[in-house]
């Protein structure tokens, strides 16, 4: 099972939805970074003030382990653990023996020969935490570059009471230069994608104008020079990146995100046999993950950055 994310600046998470703690180990942050605890923990509080729609609480205080000392990055691994403090495992008793419809109950066992069924293990959301507090050390790297990402929800549905729903986000990269990149199996664009696409819900990812420029014509999509000598385009059809090289422009992009599969109501499974069973769902779950993954997209979009600068 792959658990790191990057090639030089390389996050790897651990834990599991109801396991002790989640957290993870960053490796190739340079030294003498400012360490910004509170904006840390505003990151924090973003993905948890998001959880408006589950009664699951948790503080996701960020211990720091290592690699910090006297607030400045030491160049060595940062560890970093946050608790898990209210699980109820107990609520997945009856989902040992079930497949629920959507999840990755029954992949995850065909792969592994075994799961851990309560909140999803590491399929959970909850994994999400551990991404945004090394997202947030990125981000501490590129503003440090003057570099910003920001996300917000594009588009999104209301959600029945007793239903859920997805949506899409669309995430903004100011201030990357010309010329980060590389051109053929190591695209910027295509680590944008794969970043993206790793985040639990995640179904789509276009860049600029994305499906919409299948239905244009070259003289409509491709982005005409300014010609004022500052190698800026008149529009941004590309999201800001060109042979898998940025052109110095903003970079653009959205991300899909399915509907939350669990949901309020019976729910058909099948036991390990393939027979259908019925399950009430327990626990405590999201009606749309949108409001708490902008900061999840903006992390693993600032990690991707990262990890071609450091």
């Amino acid at each position: 099972m792959s658990n790191t994310f990057g090639s030089k600046y390389k996050v790897t998470t651990y834990g599991e939805s109801h396991g002790v703690a989640i957290g993870g180990v960053i490796d190739g942050c340079p030294a003498g970074l400012a360490y910004d605890a509170e904006m840390m923990a505003h990151e924090m509080a973003r993905r948890h003030e998001g959880a408006r729609s589950t009664t699951r609480h948790e503080a996701d205080t960020v211990e720091i382990l290592s690699g910090i000392h006297e607030g400045y990055t030491l160049g060595t691994p940062i560890a970093f653990k946050i608790a898990n403090n209210d699980a109820r495992s107990d609520d997945y008793d009856t989902l040992k023996e079930l497949y629920r419809p959507g999840h990755a109950d029954y992949t995850y066992e065909a792969r592994y020969g075994r799961r851990d069924h309560r909140g999803g293990g590491r399929a959970s959301g909850r994994e999400t935490a551990a991404r945004v507090a090394a997202g947030a050390i990125a981000k501490m790297v590129l503003a440090d570059k003057g570099i910003s990402v920001h996300a917000a929800i594009a588009e999104s549905i209301s959600t029945p009471s007793d239903d859920s729903s997805g949506g899409v986000i669309t995430c903004t990269i100011e201030g990357v230069k010309a010329g980060i990149g590389d051109p053929v199996f190591n695209k910027l664009n295509a680590h944008l994608a794969a970043a993206m696409m790793s985040i639990p819900s995640a179904i789509g990812f276009e860049m600029g104008a994305g499906f919409a420029a299948a239905r244009m014509t070259g003289s409509q999509y491709r982005d005409k020079w300014r010609g004022d000598g500052t190698m800026a385009t008149e529009s941004n059809h590309c999201g800001g990146i060109q042979g898998g090289i940025s052109n110095g422009m903003p970079i653009e992009f959205r991300v899909a995100f399915h509907p939350v599969v669990t949901i309020g109501q019976a729910t058909e499974c099948i036991d390990r046999q393939g027979q259908v069973r019925i399950w009430e769902p327990q626990g405590r779950h999201d009606s749309n993950h949108l409001p708490r993954t902008i900061v999840v997209v903006e992390a693993m979009a600032a990690m991707t950055i990262a990890d071609y600068l450091v």
